[in-house]
């Protein structure tokens, strides 16, 4: 008896005439088989990608109810408080946001939440791509998308927090983009009327801080992922050394379903997680601020966690100033020359470490950072210094709370940020070889147990198994150090 053949579905009729026209099948069977590895680590990365997702969604809301115009108006919104009080349409339109829209606090929250996310992912990813060697060849253009992610995501956040005009973001403006462009030599005056039309504030400062915040720089940022993506995709997924992992292959598993499963489940928590934040923890409460006066200053203003570190590096530094050739070189110009500096070494890490150590073989296999104790001490001196200067953004209310001179915890930066990194380098370097140390004894002697075995000839002895996995992971370092 013959069965009736089933008739093919509609979606596999489309499906098949896309194939005899494109010939796509083969090519997606092969991308949809791709591995992927399964160590959590590689979940940081993903982490900044969900949460710029969250931004441009969040963004996209805000947008329909914010006008960034400097005009003046009077309050006369349901907050008592500041009714009546002179302030700019984008302040006001911010209060409105908060008090009126529906939902339009929680989406202000969640917009600066992710945001905060956004770049402390990005850190941490990128502090896990260093401290395993992952930017080595081939990857050394990912490490610079990273790079360049992070410095466009800090001055996208600094643009961000600024927009509503409130008393904390002028002041952040006047101190920072202000007095730095002021600063530079010889055609700073020049620059700042480019910027901001005039004196500070102007009234174009915030419009074109707009453009820049909802268009051009998401632009940049959403192209640079583009790319970093299609990377990783086509150059393969770095992983750590384990059972099977080899230089040439990639343990783990398929894109589909595992992979896209997990995915999809952890957007979900990271999602889940930035708006049990913003409902939960406040963030931002511009009402409480007030419209921004150039004649007014709160006290304890600080910039956003990302940007600490320029904050603290203008507190630390000292009141030099240099006269060349008629030209007054202010102290605040120093913290844009050491930032570009900073941005630099973060940049071209890869290449400079390539030529310190002649290192130019394809790598795949990751490292684990005992495994270069140099790079590891680098790195956590660097980690370091950011620490120092990210406290000494906030001197003022350490000094405060603690009944400390606010010139002791000034001096007391200064010398953190020249002695701590030094420190720290010894440290972990010393850490680093030690661990090193206590590999190659596991591997010469064995894990130690606290069994004592009896031989028969009457010695005793303790058992020391070497595992299989101690074994692949010595094997490798081996090699490493043999590099």
């Amino acid at each position: 008896m013959s069965e009736t053949a089933q008739k093919p579905s509609r979606a596999a009729k489309q499906a098949e005439a896309l194939d005899s026209r494109y010939h796509l099948a083969a090519g997606m069977k092969r991308q949809i088989n791709k591995v992927f590895p399964t160590h959590w680590s590689f979940m940081l990365g993903e982490i900044a990608l969900y949460s710029f997702v969250i931004l441009l969604l969040s963004g996209v809301y805000l947008t329909l109810f914010f006008d960034p115009s400097m005009a003046e108006v009077t309050y006369n919104g349901v907050y008592q408080p500041l009714r009546g009080v002179q302030m700019s349409k984008a302040y006001e339109t911010a209060l409105n946001i908060s008090f009126e829209v529906r939902g339009g606090l929680f989406v202000r929250q969640i917009h600066h939440w992710a945001a905060l996310m956004f770049a402390a992912s990005i850190m941490v990813h990128l502090a896990r791509i260093f401290f395993t060697g992952a930017f080595r060849r081939p990857r050394e253009a990912n490490w610079v998308i990273g790079s360049l992610l992070l410095i466009l995501a800090m001055f996208e956040g600094y643009f961000g927090y600024s927009l509503p005009d409130d008393l904390l973001s002028g002041i952040g403006l006047r101190a920072a983009m202000s007095s730095i462009t002021l600063g530079v030599p010889v055609v700073g005056t020049w620059l700042h009327w480019a910027l901001f039309g005039g004196d500070f504030p102007g009234n174009i400062w915030i419009p074109r801080m707009y453009a820049l915040h909802i268009l051009l720089i998401p632009a940049i940022i959403l192209a640079l992922i583009g790319v970093h993506l299609a990377l990783v995709w086509y150059q393969k997924h770095t992983q750590f050394p384990g059972p099977g992992a080899k230089e040439s292959n990639v343990v783990g598993v398929r894109i589909l379903p595992v992979f896209a499963l997990k995915g999809g489940a952890f957007f979900a928590f990271t999602t889940a997680i930035l708006a049990l934040m913003s409902g939960l923890l406040q963030i931002n409460p511009i009402w409480l601020l007030g419209p921004y006066k150039p004649s007014q200053v709160s006290a304890g203003s600080q910039p956003d966690f990302y940007m600490q570190w320029t904050e603290g590096l203008a507190r630390l530094w000292p009141a030099w100033e240099l006269y060349i050739f008629g030209h007054t070189v202010p102290a605040v110009f120093a913290v844009a020359i050491i930032m570009g500096v900073v941005f630099g070494l973060l940049t071209m890490y890869p290449f400079i470490e390539k030529k310190l150590t002649g290192d130019d073989a394809h790598h795949n296999l990751l490292q684990r950072p005992r495994d270069a104790p140099v790079r590891t001490a680098i790195g956590s001196a660097a980690i370091s210094f950011y620490m120092i200067l990210t406290l000494a953004a906030m001197n003022d209310v350490i000094a405060l709370k603690f009944h400390i001179s606010l010139n002791a915890t000034t001096w007391i930066g200064r010398i953190g940020m020249v002695i701590l990194p030094i420190a720290v380098y010894y440290l972990a370097y010393r850490w680093a070889i030690g661990l090193q140390r206590s590999d190659r004894a596991v591997l010469e002697h064995g894990i130690e147990t606290g069994i004592i075995k009896r031989l028969p000839h009457g010695e005793y002895i303790e058992l020391r198994p070497r595992g299989a996995r101690t074994r692949h992971r010595n094997r490798h370092h081996q090699a490493t150090a043999a590099r």
